[in-house]
């Protein structure tokens, strides 16, 4: 009797702790750094894991460096070697919190603050965030501009005219319940 009630108090435990997690592996980040009469400077990354727990608006994102897709192929391979140099850091992370967030009173912006992560160093962000909350859905737009000095990310001068000095960047993620 005592293991049924045990076995119970865990399996309930769990179901509650779970209610409180939404997730994507499908999120989408995209940047442009683009410079009118250049080459477009774009690129997008449709792999993107994030996670929302509801009950207390603590938000993580991971994005792997070498998922971002260029339109062209040696301004990827560039991306990758001499500007992110991707194989020393693999990966974007965030970890933050939604300012404010209750999940029984979801309002269309929120602040999102925390730690940004990128090219080996930490930048603290606040940026504003679009939500809506359908059923089992939680859908987050933001846009926001950083700079790639920010990151200690070096741009070559023979380049730099090429390459807009404030980023351009759009997160798109649905969270499902779960």
């Amino acid at each position: 009797m005592k293991n049924l009630l045990l076995f119970l108090f865990l399996f309930t435990s769990g179901s509650i702790i779970a209610q409180g997690k939404f997730i994507t592996k499908k999120g989408t980040i995209s940047f442009e750094a683009s410079v009118p009469s250049f080459e477009e400077v774009k690129g997008k990354n449709t792999t993107v894991t994030a996670i929302l727990n509801t009950d207390n608006g603590e938000f993580a994102a991971l994005a792997l460096i070498k998922g971002f897709r260029f339109k062209n192929a040696l301004m990827e391979e560039h991306f990758n070697e001499n500007y992110l140099e991707s194989d020393e850091y693999p990966k974007a992370r965030f970890k933050g919190k939604l300012i404010g967030f209750d999940i029984n009173n979801i309002q269309d912006e929120y602040t999102i603050e925390g730690a940004l992560e990128v090219h080996g160093k930490s930048k603290n962000v606040s940026v504003k965030g679009s939500f809506d909350k359908k059923e089992n859905t939680i859908m987050i737009l933001s846009s926001f501009k950083t700079k790639p000095e920010e990151f200690d990310i070096k741009i070559p001068r023979i380049v730099s005219k090429k390459i807009a000095d404030e980023v351009l960047v759009n997160l798109n993620l649905t969270l499902i319940k779960k």
